[in-house]
């Protein structure tokens, strides 16, 4: 028996569908508090002492979570190619927003402190913010736009063509229901920034983060709630309507998909999902409840808890569908039709079960050596720090 042969193809997609849900997840987790303390900084740092304290919380842990992005891009590349090329294709100016918003944030980092002038450091300030802001907001964006669907179809040699020009199908995804679930996503890692901070800094930018990060908490909850509702009587669902074998070729027009109903059907044929969102409300409560209480630890660990639940019940609704297509259902990806072969999935997943393992090990070795508040002295022994 050859070697990649010892896991059939149908568990091997569904282990990744698993692990694709892991990195998406632990980037929200990691990074989503980054990009939480920049768009707090304006509102909860007033003089330069306290931006810097506040971007001192993030600086030495901001390169190493970007990791879980990097790695989230490379398995959608590697194990769902499908999906890499049509979300992109779709979503460009959307991604290029993103990754130029991000780039701001390590010019920001290097550059801010490098003179004194308070109009050059304002200026980078509110660059921090944007880095922060706008990716939080427009991944929510695609989000909810994945679950109404996406408006491609694929030609019989499997290209995804998009209906359209650039600027349309950018201002396309700003859609109601689109931004709602962006006004979910900022206010959530408005929520985890703030409990970063109130467990990294003190005095009056961790009260202040407390402050913004409770009503950051509350708008989360009800933009969720709201957000289900609409789900399950404004948005159609989708659901694939012929056998589809779990280890078939990787070719989405083999399969038939209807469009009706709604998403939340699967929370009667799978109740057991309907943990995901009791976590994600369970977690919002708890980490606003300890915001409020000046709580530290364990505040950051409920708010870790609400990303959870949150990003969790979007995959688990949805399953197996990953990228609907709007215009044309039958040609949705799905996680029995879009992924490589049985011999890429599985030598990744042995390269995943090396290297994984020594990403977390590094990752929480570095958590613990930077353990600690940042305080007014760190960063006013050093002029030229973040």
């Amino acid at each position: 028996m050859i070697l990649h042969e010892l896991i059939s193809l149908d568990l091997l997609r569904l282990v990744w569908w698993l692990l694709l849900g892991v990195l998406l997840t632990g980037f929200a987790l990691t990074d989503g508090f980054d990009m939480g303390v920049g768009a707090l900084l304006p509102f909860v740092a007033r003089t330069d002492t306290e931006r810097r304290i506040a971007i001192n919380t993030i600086g030495p842990v901001w390169e190493g979570n970007q990791v879980w992005f990097i790695l989230g891009g490379g398995a959608i590349f590697a194990a769902w190619p499908p999906l890499y090329a049509v979300s992109f294709s779709g979503f460009y100016l959307a991604m290029f927003l993103v990754l130029a918003a991000l780039i701001l944030r390590p010019v920001g980092f290097k550059y801010r402190s490098k003179r004194e002038s308070a109009a050059w450091r304002s200026g980078w300030d509110w660059a921090l913010f944007v880095g922060g802001a706008v990716p939080a907001l427009l991944f929510g964006v695609a989000v909810g736009n994945v679950l109404q669907g996406v408006p491609f179809h694929l030609t019989n040699a499997l290209m995804p063509i998009y209906e359209g020009g650039a600027l349309g199908k950018l201002f396309g995804l700003l859609n109601p229901f689109g931004l709602l679930a962006g006004v979910v996503s900022l206010s959530m890692l408005l929520m985890h920034g703030a409990a970063w901070l109130g467990l990294k800094a003190e005095g009056p930018v961790a009260a202040r983060a407390r402050r913004f990060g409770t009503v950051a908490g509350i708008v989360a909850a009800v933009g969720y709630a709201l957000a289900g509702l609409w789900l399950a009587f404004g948005i159609e669902g989708y659901r694939i309507t012929s056998d589809v074998p779990a280890n078939g070729p990787s070719n989405p027009l083999y399969s038939t998909v209807e469009r009706g109903g709604s998403w939340l059907l699967a929370y009667a044929d799978r109740p057991w999902i309907a943990l995901a969102p009791l976590c994600a409300f369970l977690g919002i409560a708890m980490a606003v409840r300890g915001l409020r209480a000046g709580r530290e630890v364990t505040t950051f660990l409920w708010s870790k808890l609400a990303i959870v639940g949150i990003v969790s019940s979007v995959g688990l609704t949805m399953f197996p569908f990953i990228l609907p297509s709007s215009s044309a259902p039958d040609g949705s990806l799905t996680v029995w039709d879009a992924s490589s072969s049985q011999t890429t999935l599985f030598v990744m997943l042995v390269a995943t079960a090396i290297f994984m393992p020594l990403i977390l090990a590094y990752t929480a070795w570095v958590y613990k050596v930077l353990w600690g508040k940042v305080t007014e002295e760190d960063v006013t022994g050093s002029g030229h720090s973040y």
